[in-house]
């Protein structure tokens, strides 16, 4: 008879799957103990959840409803604000969460390498062999686990896109006095155009930009302007600036993953790249969908390539050498 064990976080018990209605009938390719595990994230289902709800599905799969990992999301900030994700992985509140770079530079300043404006990454395939390059990095594995966390897979973010309100930033001098939502490196190129930096999170943002607080936004384009509605309030957007992106990698709590069977640990690993391309079908599905829609409600920036080598020559390589 085999025997079923609970592993435990804190108070609360481990079992990874979804209590979602999966079937306990259900074949299982990985057998092992009911585990279950909470995920917290902020907002609502969107692009940037995809790869999440993925691997919850996959592992319920894999494990006849019983990962027996039971994963389980909770959306909007219920366990945790999206600034203080880590803290939480650090006192054993969750499993897992998402860690935007930018929502804490102090916190993992090694990670906040991918936050660097303009870097010369052409696509996606390129983009993930950097974002794992950095996560596999000595430095980043030791400077996440400090928090408790095991970086497990990129959520790939697009580049980002400023979506604004007002007069439209034709010329990079018009930059100049601009309040800018923008983060990590991309923040500090617009700085050296005159931008004044701000910093929220995304949940803020329509409201900020509504208000007139700020006059404009990044986020990554373009599901993150329509999930935000950002685009109900702008009246303009850049659509090829491309100033950089951020990171906001998939985090184990170390502590946790250090306790699961070998089972479900290789499991979680072989389903790794099922997750990178939900999220690279997801982020271009999102552009078929919502940049249609932004070209027709709003006014499209594109600079000329003149302009974009002047802005890269005056407000990305001096980032990356400071």
């Amino acid at each position: 008879m085999k025997m079923v064990t609970k592993l435990a976080l804190g108070a609360t018990a481990v079992v990874f799957g979804l209590g979602l209605g999966v079937q306990s009938a259900l074949a299982a390719n990985v057998d092992g103990p009911s585990v279950f595990w909470k995920l917290s994230v902020w907002g609502k289902l969107r692009s940037l959840t995809k790869g999440l709800e993925v691997l919850r599905d996959r592992l319920a799969e894999e494990t006849g409803g019983k990962f027996k990992l039971k994963l389980k999301i909770f959306y909007g900030a219920q366990l945790s604000k999206p600034k203080e994700n880590l803290d939480g992985l650090k006192t054993n509140s969750f499993a897992a969460t998402l860690a935007c770079n930018f929502y804490h530079p102090g916190k993992t300043p090694a990670l906040m390498a991918l936050s660097l404006p303009f870097l010369p990454i052409k696509d996606f395939a390129a983009a993930a062999r950097v974002r794992q390059g950095i996560y596999d990095h000595p430095i980043v594995v030791a400077e996440l686990a400090r928090w408790n966390a095991l970086a497990f897979a990129s959520t790939h973010l697009p580049q980002y896109e400023f979506m604004g309100r007002g007069t439209a930033p034709m010329k990079l001098e018009d930059w100049k006095g601009l309040r800018v939502r923008a983060g990590g490196g991309i923040g500090l190129a617009m700085e050296r155009l005159g931008a004044v930096r701000q910093m929220m999170a995304a949940t803020e943002v329509y409201t900020a930009i509504q208000r007139g607080t700020v006059d404009a936004v990044s986020l990554p384009h373009s599901y993150a302007h329509a999930a935000y509605k950002i685009h109900e309030v702008a009246d303009w957007y850049t659509a090829n600036l491309s100033p950089g992106s951020g990171d906001c990698p998939i985090v184990f709590n170390k502590a946790a993953y250090d306790k699961l069977p070998k089972q479900y640990q290789d499991l979680l690993w072989s389903l790794r790249d099922e997750v990178s391309e939900a999220y690279r079908v997801a982020y271009s599905s999102a552009d078929d969908k919502f940049l249609p829609m932004f070209r027709e409600k709003l006014t499209a920036i594109e600079y000329a390539d003149d302009t974009l080598a002047a802005f890269r020559k005056s407000a990305g390589r001096p980032v990356w050498d400071e």
